[in-house]
């Protein structure tokens, strides 16, 4: 079998999505479909938005589907009659049977993280939140259980002490292309031996990675310093780690997108705020914490430095939950 010869329908939806079907495309591999959501209304004037999965596929003259439902029998006769060979699935949502058992070959799925390490939707901010020093990318053939199938092939990388969640998801949106051609490539040669996952529990335990949700943004400051910054790295640049500064003025959201551990012992109650110069430090639950980068409500994101000058009442004052 040639790349020619192999019939692919890929399934997608975000710029995480666009690296490899544009891999796939570029690397003359016989893409006969693309799936992805339908478009959605975004702004105050509501306006249409396209996915970028979308825009690729228009833009390249790639035959094009956006089931409202993936049981429709009108989607599904429609995705049959392409006769694809092998589904490939990146960042798409959940797949009932009919569709990811169609093809001859299967379908599999690139999934941002070291299965079993991580199943779920927010695998990449759940790494860095949690302080990992290493992730990678997994492909698996999907199976009725998400995120459980087979395991096809794995890459790593590592997580460094700057890095913040985009900056990972970037590198792994292009370990993820990689990735995938690879698996093709193994998939046409026919020698792939796929691992159960149960076989590597004992050496990597299954962790959840779930969505994340407003409760999941919100700083607590009688967490340690670190837990704190890992929580900040886990959450920039999207959707970003929460705060509530009160001050005598009153009550200002912030969203914190930048964070130093300091090192200094604990000083004061967890979350009182300390001014020095152009520095704002935050107590924590066992130390001093940072804050380089944040936005205030209203307004764009900006250094510290450039906060202060117009806000320097609130030292002294405390930040808390939202």
């Amino acid at each position: 079998m040639t790349k020619q010869d192999l019939k692919i329908v890929f399934l997608g939806t975000p710029d995480f999505a666009v690296e490899s079907l544009n891999r796939l495309v570029e690397g003359g591999y016989n893409v006969v479909g693309v799936v992805t959501m339908p478009d959605k209304p975004a702004g105050r004037g509501h306006k249409l938005l396209q996915s970028p999965v979308k825009q690729y596929a228009l833009a390249n003259g790639l035959h094009l589907m956006q089931p409202v439902k993936l049981k429709d029998q009108h989607f599904v006769d429609e995705l049959r009659s392409l006769e694809a060979d092998l589904f490939i699935v990146i960042a798409f949502r959940m797949l009932p049977e009919i569709v990811w058992s169609m093809p001859r070959l299967g379908t599999f799925n690139l999934h941002a993280s070291l299965l079993p390490r991580y199943r779920g939707a927010a695998p990449i901010n759940r790494a860095v939140m949690n302080g990992d020093t290493e992730t990678g990318v997994t492909t698996f053939m999907l199976k009725h259980e998400i995120d459980t199938g087979d395991i096809l092939r794995q890459e790593r990388i590592e997580i460094r002490p700057e890095d913040n969640v985009g900056d990972v998801h970037d590198r792994l949106m292009s370990l993820g292309a990689d990735l995938t051609i690879d698996t093709v490539e193994h998939i046409i040669a026919g020698d792939l031996k796929p691992l159960p996952q149960d076989a590597l529990i004992g050496e990597v335990e299954p962790t959840p990675a779930p969505k994340i949700f407003a409760e999941d943004m919100e700083i607590h400051w009688d967490n340690s310093a670190v837990e704190i910054h890992n929580l900040v790295r886990g959450l920039s640049p999207y959707p970003a780690a929460r705060a509530r500064f009160v001050t005598p003025d009153g009550e200002e959201q912030v969203k914190i997108y930048r964070t130093a551990v300091t090192g200094s012992s604990a000083e004061g109650r967890p979350g009182q705020i300390r001014i020095d110069g152009n520095q704002m430090t935050v107590s924590t639950g066992d130390g001093q914490i940072e804050i380089l980068e944040m936005q205030p409500a209203g307004k764009k994101r900006m250094a510290v430095a450039d906060y202060l000058r117009g806000a320097r009442q609130i030292a002294g004052s405390f930040a808390v939950l939202a």
